[in-house]
């Protein structure tokens, strides 16, 4: 709950400051914590010590489930995700959405493969609109400092084994 309220002021406040010129100048995390809509993200982040890696140089793609994307999880797995003994299979399920380097979406093409961070791949088909392991690619483009966001309607999992 406090980590909860933590993310909503933090959000607020990132709301309440001036744009930046060329409205690309914040980082992935502050770009996505901006946006509103992925709070369990930011604290799924928090809790796999990845805020400052993304916070880094880059440049990387991450494809960033919405709040509404973790919801859809069978219920309790994001609480499972965010306790300290799963940190492993949180980072592991975290890096399978980040690419490393700057892939807009005008880079995609059908069947396109992509290793992660996590060290697997993951596939982009276009029929029907963009998608990348079958999740939708609803929000794509949105440019950070360090890189470029695409907004998912759905957690990727990385294969296992």
């Amino acid at each position: 709950m406090i980590r909860r309220t933590f993310l909503a002021l933090t959000a607020a406040t990132t709301f309440a400051m001036p744009a930046f010129a060329g409205g690309h100048s914040k980082d992935i995390v502050d770009t996505a914590v901006a946006a509103g809509s992925f709070t369990t993200l930011a604290a799924a982040l928090e809790a796999a010590g990845l805020v400052e890696t993304l916070k880094g140089e880059g440049p990387f793609t991450v494809f960033a489930p919405t709040d509404a994307a973790f919801a859809a999880l069978p219920e309790g797995t994001v609480d499972e995700l965010l306790k300290p003994e799963n940190k492993d299979q949180l980072v592991a399920v975290l890096t399978y959405h980040v690419v490393p380097g700057k892939v807009m979406s005008t880079d995609l093409s059908e069947g396109m493969t992509a290793a992660t961070v996590q060290g697997a791949d993951i596939t982009i088909t276009l029929d029907g609109g963009p998608k990348v392991n079958g999740a939708v690619i609803s929000g794509p483009d949105v440019e950070a400092s360090n890189g470029v966001i695409h907004v998912i309607d759905a957690v990727i999992l990385p294969p296992e084994g």
